[in-house]
């Protein structure tokens, strides 16, 4: 099935490189550089538990259909991890009601995740069309729309209940929707290098990374535990180790550069190491880190055994 994501391509628009200033790249820069420091100041442990391989190609699955833009699919994929964390760390702070564990047959923790299963598509889908209005280059999705999307796909709601369900994710939200998703470091980052390096084909290139992206937060799991494996050098890592890895598993910033460094290597390899180079000076990123996280992503996408190194 994930194969089928490679055909895909960006639907409504195409992006434009070269035609911001240096001080609006400049301010974009740092407001991604600290948005990204913010979010890994404050991971909860949950972070990341919401970024399985089928959720995500659901969701990918979703904006294909409706013939949306990718950044609506990666910015619903972080309204859903966020809403998944806040609204269980909501629940399961909440005092249990007084007699209700006498009163119910099973364990106050599974009959939550089973209430929660039943409303995980619904809510799954109003982060999508959330993140469709959020969109100033996308097809918003009517409620029209959606209730005929999801009546295709067997779920039977009512315009009433939709409506309900996505003012629950924005409430549980605080109202906050604007965070940033990998596909936007990765174009922010493609618009600093080509301003940096003229020689670089950038807009080549972000076609490529669109595809590498996609693949990457497809397979995120196997490429993160090669990673760590890689860094650790140790092939049962501990579970200490596995949880001071999250805030590598959460950097969109190395996601970034990682990716730009996979497309470069796939589409010109004499620029490898003048890209990365670029990309290690605009982030502070060591090329080291860079080359690693290449590397291992190459590994996964031509299934081969060969050792990660680094450059």
């Amino acid at each position: 099935m994930a194969k089928r994501f490679l055909r895909s391509s960006r639907q409504s628009t195409t992006f434009k490189f070269r035609e911001a200033s240096f001080e609006l790249l400049s301010d974009f820069l740092i407001n991604l550089n600290k948005r990204n420091k913010d979010k890994l100041n404050g991971l909860s442990k949950c972070s990341g538990d919401f970024k399985h391989k089928k959720l995500i190609e659901y969701i990918f699955l979703i904006t294909e259909e409706l013939r949306l833009d990718p950044l609506v699919g990666y910015h619903a994929a972080e309204l859903v991890e966020r809403f998944m964390i806040k609204h269980l760390e909501d629940l399961f702070t909440t005092p249990t009601p007084q007699g209700a564990a006498a009163n119910q047959p099973r364990n106050y923790e599974d009959l939550v995740f089973e209430k929660l299963r039943e409303k995980f598509p619904l809510v799954v889908f109003s982060c999508v069309q959330l993140a469709s209005k959020l969109s100033l280059h996308n097809n918003i999705i009517d409620n029209n729309t959606a209730v005929h999307f999801l009546h295709s796909m067997g779920h039977r709601v009512s315009k009433q209940t939709l409506l309900e369900s996505e003012l629950m994710v924005l409430k549980r939200l605080e109202f906050r929707l604007n965070v940033s998703n990998p596909l936007t470091y990765v174009e922010i980052l493609l618009e600093v290098l080509g301003h940096n390096e003229s020689s670089v084909p950038v807009e080549r290139l972000h076609h490529l990374c669109l595809h590498v992206l996609q693949f990457t937060c497809l397979q995120r799991t196997a490429i993160y535990d090669s990673l760590l494996m890689a860094t650790t050098q140790c092939l049962s890592p501990s579970r200490e180790q596995r949880e001071k890895f999250v805030t590598v598993t959460e950097d969109c910033m190395l996601l970034g550069v990682g990716v730009i460094a996979v497309a470069t290597y796939i589409l010109n390899i004499s620029q490898w190491e003048q890209v990365v180079e670029e990309l290690s000076h605009i982030t502070g990123i060591s090329r080291t880190s860079i080359s690693d996280f290449a590397h291992v992503t190459l590994m996964h996408i031509t299934r081969t055994s060969s050792p990660v190194t680094s450059t």
